[in-house]
């Protein structure tokens, strides 16, 4: 039977669809300590695209030994074939060696990771913001060359588990030290769900007077303080148009322990489905591959529109 559905409401001033990016089978997993098997992933991917998820991150050609739940990259993108290729199949490489990897598997996008503060990128990166920025300069180059989109996150744009609240004018300058190199969309991330709406909307000026207007900026908040919707709403509100969720709320950051869950996309498209937004999502769907996927882990999903939905 149909799950229900909120009442419907148009709320002006938002865009009329709204891309969601998914980055549960990466961001969401990678924080995961218990091993999840390849054809889980891939199972999880295909429910991703058949509940009308075009975007999909699905892993991340970093160095095993950093990152070991994401090993198996190589071969979930084979497990996958035509479903896991394309550019709405974006890979996250961290470096040259990575983005070698992801070449020779056939992908059609790429993501890059940098951040707005000096301790994250040392401990992220293990090198200075600005050596990071070097770092991704041939990496953009050559998948640029290859003819692939290339995104650029930068991290703790709203507040550092060390180095505490990062002024706003340097995080604009981080974000536009990484779409300069010519990255074609920027994820602006609150790490640790610190943000609030009014602190949204200033970075988001701020990037505006940097150059990077918000039809190449899409949004990334972890819900750890419960603001992930509300920062959201006030994103659409400037014009942002692409959101970066995580199916079931899953995800985390394995270098910010502070960092909680991804913005839940169930709860996303509740919220957009009743402002008379549309997405292309099927949540009917999506809230039953959460209940699988929380199965394959052992533990409930986090997001309130999953409990609600699947009586949880």
């Amino acid at each position: 039977m149909p799950i229900a559905l909120p009442q419907l409401e148009p709320l002006p001033g938002l865009p009329s669809r709204v891309t969601v990016y998914e980055v549960g089978p990466r961001d969401g997993l990678q924080n995961e300590k218990a091993n999840v098997p390849t054809p889980v992933k891939a199972e999880f991917i295909r429910r991703l695209v058949g509940a009308g998820l075009e975007t999909v991150e699905t892993t991340s050609f970093v160095s095993p030994k950093w990152v070991p739940q994401l090993a198996d990259a190589r071969d979930l993108l084979a497990d996958l074939g035509t479903v896991g290729a394309g550019p709405l199949r974006p890979v996250l490489v961290p470096n040259e060696r990575g983005l070698d990897r992801a070449l020779e598997a056939g992908v059609g996008a790429v993501a890059i990771f940098g951040s707005a503060t000096q301790t994250f990128a040392q401990k992220n990166l293990g090198r200075s913001r600005e050596e990071s920025v070097a770092m991704f300069a041939p990496v953009v180059a050559r998948a640029q060359e290859a003819g692939l989109w290339v995104r650029a996150y930068v991290s703790m744009c709203f507040g550092d588990p060390w180095e505490g609240p990062v002024p706003v004018d340097q995080v604009a300058d981080a974000c536009a030290e990484l779409m300069d190199l010519g990255c074609d969309q920027l994820s602006v991330g609150d790490t640790i769900g610190t943000g609030t709406p009014g602190h949204v909307e200033a970075l988001l000026a701020a990037l505006d007077r940097r150059g990077v207007g918000v039809d190449r900026i899409g949004v990334h908040f972890h819900d750890t303080y419960g603001q992930a919707l509300a920062n959201t709403l006030t994103a659409l509100k400037a014009g942002v148009s692409v959101v970066d969720a995580s199916t079931g709320g899953l995800g985390g950051c394995p270098y910010a322990k502070s960092a909680t869950g991804n913005l839940a996309t169930e709860d996303l498209v509740w919220m957009l489905r009743g402002a008379g937004v549309e997405t292309g999502i099927d949540l009917d769907a999506l809230v039953e591959t959460s209940v699988w996927m929380a199965e394959q882990l052992g533990r409930p999903s986090p997001s309130r529109v999953v409990k609600a939905l699947s009586g949880a």
